[in-house]
């Protein structure tokens, strides 16, 4: 609809502005709006859980002999589970952010318990 019969708010009655692929504004919302400023504080919230990651990852770790700090998904998946139950998702953005470096795409409790985090 492109005018609301209900309501008397002529900015319902403009027609909304649509963007295409290649666009900079494609698949963002509006500039201002309440899903922007909810979309940026859930970034803001992410980073923080990947930086106390890496804070536990540290703390809990060992230094190795390349000077990076390594520790096991077990070990890691033990401690930071009483504080976050997003261990895993939290482990794949820090890796994607060239944080952390594990083998393999995904990390299951129980199975992967050996596999080595090291804190880059």
């Amino acid at each position: 609809q492109r005018k609301n019969p209900f309501s008397n708010d002529d900015r319902l009655a403009s027609k909304p502005v649509r963007t295409h692929r290649g666009d900079p504004t494609y698949g963002r919302p509006p500039e201002g709006s309440q899903t922007e400023q909810r979309g940026k504080d859930a970034h803001s919230h992410v980073g923080k859980e990947v930086e106390e990651l890496c804070l536990i990852i540290r703390s809990t770790g060992e230094v190795g002999e390349d000077g990076h700090v390594s520790v096991t998904f077990g070990k890691l998946f033990e401690t930071y589970v009483t504080i976050s139950n997003k261990v895993v998702g939290i482990l794949l953005r820090a890796r994607k952010h060239g944080l952390v470096h594990f083998e393999g795409e995904m990390l299951w409790q129980g199975k992967d318990d050996d596999v080595i985090i090291t804190l880059l």
